[in-house]
Order: structure tokens, then sequence, then C-alpha cells
């Protein structure tokens, strides 16, 4: 059965960094796009980073220049690194490929 498990959220200051992990089991990881979305409180979930089987990249306007999605096909890990983080980066981080989604991650952004 293919999972996504996503781990490395927590409470940070604004501008600091954290480093979101994305653990994929059953299935073809490395024929497969890798998503990044956010939900936070109260919003819509949105999407913030995509990386292709190829390893190219795309970021949402909000976002860009200050993370950086990248991936590890021997370990079959996506990887989110997030630098520079505001307030307004608070959210439920999840993983997606297709029709699969992982169970999320926290970050929290507060002083």
């Amino acid at each position: 059965q293919a999972h996504l498990v996503e781990s490395g959220g927590g409470l940070v200051q604004p501008g600091g960094s954290l480093r979101l992990s994305c653990a994929a089991s059953g299935f073809t990881f490395t024929g497969n796009t890798i998503s990044w979305y956010r939900q936070a409180p109260g919003k819509e979930r949105e999407w913030v980073a995509y990386i292709s089987s190829a390893g190219r990249t795309k970021y949402a306007d909000s976002v860009k220049d200050r993370f950086t999605i990248s991936r590890d096909n021997a370990k079959n890990t996506v990887y989110l690194q997030m630098n520079n983080l505001k307030p307004e980066d608070t959210a439920v981080y999840y993983c997606n490929t297709q029709l699969i989604w992982g169970q999320g991650t926290q970050v929290t952004v507060s002083s």
C-alpha cells in the first residue's frame, strides 16, 4: 500500500529555519512528481512547491526564494528546506503525489 509520511515540523521563531521530510513507500517513487501543500487554520489547502521525477522544481510566489524542495531517490524521500520563516507560514504541511496524501506535520512560526 502506498504511503507518504511527513516529519520535521515544529515551533520556530520568525526568521528561523526548518527542514521537512516526506518519506514514501509502496509505490515507484522515482517516477513521480511530489508536491508540498499547506493548510493554515480556517483556510483552504494551498500548493507550496513541487519537484518532478527529473528534478524540475516550481514554487508558489509566497515561498519563492525562501523554500527549497529537493529529493533523494535512494532514500525515497523529498525535502522542503524552509528559511526566513514568517508567521504566515504557520500551517500543517502535507506532501502529495497523485491521490496519495500524508498525515501532515505542523509548522508554527511564532515569537
